[in-house]
């Protein structure tokens, strides 16, 4: 359940109050909306009356069929239920009757002038994100050739100037040090913290402003996550994956994401090592994988070679 201001949703949705009910804000735990078309005909089960109730121009002309003293009841009905709120399409005219039922009941209602679908995409569109699951991890997010790219490591392993080497490439940094990630549907966004937003901070010289330095190219709002490169210090004993064959991939919200692992030794560019995983990421979501077109190729050729030999 999450609580969401009325003057904000309005704000947002270009609503107008036509009653809040007492209330500075609804509380909402999906992001879907509901027709109480059978519900004002009489039919109250399962009704989804933890949803928006919206009401078009279907359910204004059924409304407008009925005698007054059964309008009257029916919506009496309808307004003993608690919903969060109920939007009014078409910018519909509100009797007095409504609006008495709402008061009554302190229930809000909200208006809008535009048509019952559009009205639905909006509310639709705008509670998915704002309800949406959100963590928030210690890493560094980058933009790398269209790709969203999610560097963790451990401290000091150098997120922040492999972040730094790549946006001076001419890529672009969403947020450096901590990334807020939401899931919508099943995809995963992330975005920086307020305070964080265009700001670096690296060893031996402090916070940096990127947007400053590098110009408003090398930043950006919000990046969708594609594949997490996580950085570690070389481990002699550890065996690391020189073909690229083994599928790894990192959990977040439930959500999985591609995960490479780069070993850090003193010389290796891990800037340009990220832009080819970048790169070879978008090969694979092509549905090309170049380490298993590798090793078909040398397969074939040692069939190629047995068949000679016994030939």
């Amino acid at each position: 359940m999450k609580e969401i201001l009325i003057s904000k949703f309005c704000k947002e949705l270009d609503l107008e109050i036509v009653c809040d009910g007492g209330h500075d804000a609804i509380h909402l735990s999906n992001s879907s909306i509901n027709r109480p078309g059978l519900q004002l005909y009489g039919y109250y089960d399962h009704f989804d009356s933890d949803r928006v109730q919206i009401v078009g121009m279907v359910e204004n002309s059924y409304l407008n069929s009925l005698k007054a003293e059964e309008k009257l009841e029916k919506l009496g009905k309808f307004f003993t239920y608690h919903f969060p709120c109920l939007v009014i399409a078409w910018d519909l005219d509100i009797e007095d009757d409504l609006l008495d039922l709402a008061n009554k009941y302190h229930r809000v209602v909200l208006k809008s002038k535009k048509e019952t679908t559009k009205v639905i995409n909006q509310v639709i569109n705008y509670l998915d994100v704002e309800l949406a699951p959100v963590i928030s991890v210690h890493g560094v997010l980058v933009e790398v050739f269209g790709v969203g790219v999610l560097i963790t490591g451990s401290s000091g392993v150098g997120k922040s100037e492999t972040a730094l080497e790549l946006v001076k490439r001419g890529h672009r940094l969403i947020t450096d040090d901590m990334v807020e990630i939401k899931r919508i549907g099943d995809r995963l966004h992330g975005v920086a913290p307020k305070f964080l937003k265009q700001y670096m901070e690296i060893r031996g010289i402090g916070i940096i402003d990127v947007r400053t330095l590098y110009g408003i190219g090398a930043v950006k709002e919000s990046m969708e996550l594609d594949m997490n490169v996580h950085l570690e210090h070389w481990d002699s004993e550890k065996y690391y994956d020189r073909l690229g064959l083994d599928e790894e991939y990192h959990r977040i919200l439930d959500v999985d994401i591609p995960r490479v692992v780069i070993p850090v030794t003193s010389g290796r560019n891990l800037a340009i090592i990220i832009e080819a995983g970048a790169r070879n990421n978008r090969l694979k979501y092509m549905g090309i994988n170049s380490a298993q077109e590798f090793c078909d190729r040398i397969s074939k050729s040692n069939e190629n070679m047995d068949g000679s030999d016994r030939g």
